[in-house]
Order: C-alpha cells, then sequence, then structure tokens
C-alpha cells in the first residue's frame, strides 16, 4: 500500500508555501469558473429539485444551499450545489471528461461552513491537493463506460474535505480508501441524455464528504485501494498499476495543468467543430443557407460522445450539449455559441434541425496522433466549393490556454444566463475575493455573495 500512503501523507501534510503559483492560479479560475456556473445554473433543470430535496431531508443547519438559500448538513449543500456548478456542463473538465471543480469548489465551501471557517490560504490548499490526487489517479484509468466524474471526482472531495476537516495521514488514508466504495457511474446517462449526468456531480461532493467524517470517527477503508487485488487499477485501470504517475514526482509534477476551460458551454466532444465552424464563419463569410452539407471527421472519444445523429429526446439541453451536429448547426446558423442556445425552444428551431441534418460525423483513429479531440472538417457550400478547416488542440485545452479576458468572458456569459439579475457590485466582489483567496481571513465571506436577493426565485 506505498502508492496509498504517499498519496494520503501528500494531501494530509504539504504547506500552503510548497504550492507553486501555476497550481494556485489554474485553482483559482477553477473556482471562478464553478460560482460562475452556480449563479448561472441555479435554476437550470433538476437543481431546484435537487435543493427541496436537500432542504426535504433536513438535519442540522451546517452549510447554505448556494443561490436559493437556507441550511442543511454539509454533505446534501454539497450535493446539491454540485449539481448547480455543473448543470451547464460550462465547469473546468479533463480527458477524458472527468469533472472536479463542480464538486471540489462546492465541497471546499461546504465544509469551510461546515468548520466555523476556513483561511483562503488553507481553502486553496485544499482545492489544490485534492484536485491533484484525482487528476493522478484520472491519468492512470481506463474507464471503459463508467463515467470519470462519478468513479474519480470523489477522490478529490474525500481529500479536499479531509484536508478542511484537519485529518492526519493515517485518517487521510481511510477517507481515500473509503471513497472507493463511493464510485460509480455510467457514461450511458451523457449518450441518453439524462439529467442523471449533472446529478452523478453531486454524488460525487455527498460521498467524499461522508468518507472524510467517517474516516475522522475512525472507520478503516481498504488501505491497498488502489494496489489491491480488487482495488482501483483492477477495477478501473484494467490491471495496469502505474504507480509512478500516480505518486511518482509528487510536489513537483501538477497533472492539474491539464485542466480545461471550455471556450463553449457544451460537452468537450463538441469544441474543436464549434471552433472550426466559427473560424469559417469568420474567414469565408458562409451563411447556415450556404452549406449544403458538413463533413465531421473526429476521434474516436468524441464520436462515442458527441458523434450520434441528433435527436431530442425528453433533455433537449443535454442532448445539445453531447451532440457534434447540433453545435456545427448552431455555430452555423448563430454564428456563435452562448448558453442560452441549449435552451429547449433554441434548439427546437426548424433551421437548427434541418441545418443539422446536413451534418455528418464518423470516427477516424488516425486523428489520435495529433491530439484526443482532433478534427478535421469539410464544408460544402450549394456551389460545390469545399471549405477544409482542421483543429487539433481546441481554445481552453491543455496547449491552447484562454485569457484572462477569455475566462472573464465566460464566466460573465454564465452571471448574465442567471434566472433573475445578479447585482454587479456583488459579481465584481466575487472576482476580487477569487482574485485575491490567499489573503482572504475566511473564505465564507463568499457564501452571501452566492444568494440570491430576497424575494427573487428563479422562473
Amino acid at each position: 500500500m506505498e502508492t496509498e500512503k504517499r498519496l494520503a501523507e501528500y494531501v494530509a501534510d504539504t504547506g500552503f508555501q510548497e504550492l507553486p503559483g501555476h497550481a494556485l492560479e489554474v485553482i483559482k479560475n477553477v473556482v471562478l469558473t464553478n460560482l460562475g456556473t452556480t449563479i448561472g445554473g441555479a435554476d437550470a433543470e433538476g437543481c431546484r429539485e435537487a435543493v427541496d430535496l436537500a432542504r426535504e431531508w433536513g438535519g442540522s443547519k451546517e452549510s447554505t444551499l448556494h443561490v436559493h438559500g437556507g441550511k442543511v448538513p454539509a454533505h446534501n449543500a454539497a450535493f446539491a450545489n454540485s449539481i448547480m456548478a455543473r448543470a451547464l456542463d460550462f465547469d473546468d473538465v479533463m480527458n477524458p471528461g472527468i469533472h472536479v471543480g463542480a464538486s471540489s469548489v462546492p465541497t471546499a465551501l461546504a465544509m469551510a461552513e461546515r468548520v466555523g471557517g476556513c483561511s483562503g490560504k488553507d481553502f486553496l490548499a485544499a482545492l489544490v491537493l485534492g484536485t491533484e490526487v484525482a487528476a493522478r489517479i484520472n491519468a492512470a484509468s481506463a474507464y471503459d463506460g463508467f463515467d470519470p466524474v462519478g468513479i474519480c471526482t470523489v477522490f478529490a472531495t474525500a481529500a479536499v474535505a479531509g484536508r478542511i476537516l484537519g485529518l492526519n495521514a493515517r485518517q487521510m488514508l481511510d477517507a481515500l480508501a473509503l471513497a472507493l466504495n463511493r464510485a460509480g457511474g455510467s457514461f450511458q446517462s451523457n449518450i441518453d441524455g439524462a439529467l442523471a449526468v449533472r446529478f452523478i456531480q453531486g454524488f460525487a461532493s455527498q460521498g467524499g464528504i461522508i468518507s472524510a467524517q467517517l474516516a475522522q470517527r475512525g472507520i478503516t477503508g481498504p488501505q491497498n485501494f488502489l494496489e489491491g487485488m480488487h482495488g482501483y487499477f483492477h477495477l478501473y485501470a484494467k490491471d495496469k498499476q502505474d504507480t509512478e504517475l500516480v505518486a511518482g514526482e509528487l510536489g513537483k509534477r501538477f497533472e492539474l495543468s491539464n485542466t480545461v476551460f471550455k471556450k463553449y458551454p457544451s460537452s468537450g466532444s463538441t469544441m474543436a467543430s464549434t471552433q472550426a465552424v466559427l473560424e469559417l464563419v469568420r474567414e469565408k463569410g458562409i451563411g447556415p443557407d450556404d452549406v449544403a452539407e458538413v463533413r465531421v471527421r473526429v476521434t474516436r472519444q468524441a464520436f462515442r460522445m458527441g458523434g450520434h445523429p441528433f435527436v431530442i429526446g425528453d433533455n433537449p439541453t443535454v442532448n445539445a450539449q453531447f451532440n457534434i451536429r447540433y453545435c456545427v448547426a448552431n455555430a452555423f446558423h448563430r454564428k456563435c455559441s452562448k448558453l442560452q442556445h441549449f435552451e429547449p425552444l433554441s434548439i427546437k428551431e426548424p433551421q437548427i434541425m434541418d441545418l443539422a441534418r446536413r451534418v455528418h460525423t464518423q470516427p477516424d483513429a488516425a486523428l489520435e496522433s495529433r491530439g484526443l479531440l482532433a478534427m478535421d472538417m469539410e464544408v460544402v457550400i450549394r456551389d460545390g466549393t469545399v471549405f477544409r478547416k482542421s483543429v487539433d488542440i481546441p481554445a481552453g485545452f491543455p496547449g491552447n490556454p484562454l485569457s484572462r479576458d477569455e475566462h472573464m468572458a465566460r464566466f460573465w456569459d454564465c452571471v448574465g444566463y442567471a434566472q433573475r439579475p445578479w447585482p454587479g457590485a456583488d459579481v465584481d466582489k466575487i472576482i476580487s475575493l477569487v482574485e485575491g483567496l490567499e489573503g482572504l481571513d475566511d473564505v465564507r465571506s463568499l457564501i452571501p455573495l452566492l444568494l440570491r436577493a430576497p424575494g427573487q426565485t428563479g422562473h
């Protein structure tokens, strides 16, 4: 259990001063991103139900339900708040689809309230270390249809919660070990367009907090939770035990640097094709009526997630978010990609549906040598001219980072999407506090800024 022990000691014993500036900068962007998606997503489908259920469960008034208000036990607040943070699918992500921040940030805020306060430095340290543990385990995984959020994000939330609770290394080992037994989730939810996609985010937060609280009370988990006969490597890595990737160069190599901040509010599988269309529109002036056919070749991973024909099911928003054909049609038709384009009425516009039928997707394994989400596109216009566009690394992915202005644009897009206007002064204050997190005496000062004004309700 040497690998497991090293990870636990790293999370429990590393000081804020040992964390490099680039890792802290990534996490600040994660925090800002998820505060924005929480404000913008709080009234998305399923979120009100999650909040109502958390209230119905009752219990100690420990942590705040963001936007909607009221207090419930920390693990249930994090459950509902994480669903809100994920609902827009505009939060941070890492290949091959693990969303960490939409769970880690709500978990950290809920636990900060649970323990009676947390400094900005301690908050950042918990998030860096928890994210790094999950990122390393994720990098060694072979999910084969399991949802990385449900399988691996729970290690981040257990580490974050355990760090804020002040667990020692032995307790942290138990927290991470117990988290293995909370892992679960399937990508079938994404393919079928089920609201379960965003609820898995809540399960990961809830399970991580419970694991840390149990460990604090002396409940033990399987000490060989990674390397054991029926441990993580066997279950979710096809028996490949890459212990160096998971526990090598701790404090020197940061897998969290692979965090993606998507430029557009849809699945990562749609990023390259959306970007390609918008570049062609800008460069060639192609309009939706000009398009006779669009041929999109993508990697096998992207095709599995978003290459299927566009069909509107019970949850149109999820159907559109995870569909390349819709996103291509939307980008041609509207010449941009914004959150409001993934509302049911926008999705069902006849012109969009007609254009989506002219988009064809195909998997191409040869693209994978250029990048995990590399894409080639051919656009045939009605006079027979063919325009081609290739994207190897979409904007916002490692190797092609967003600028600060682009991060701010994403944040403001989320805030502007809220069902009720958010006070500009509060938004400015959120930005200021996040940028100066290491100087905050208590991160609970963020909580009032995440609450809707009295008397305001969502549609």
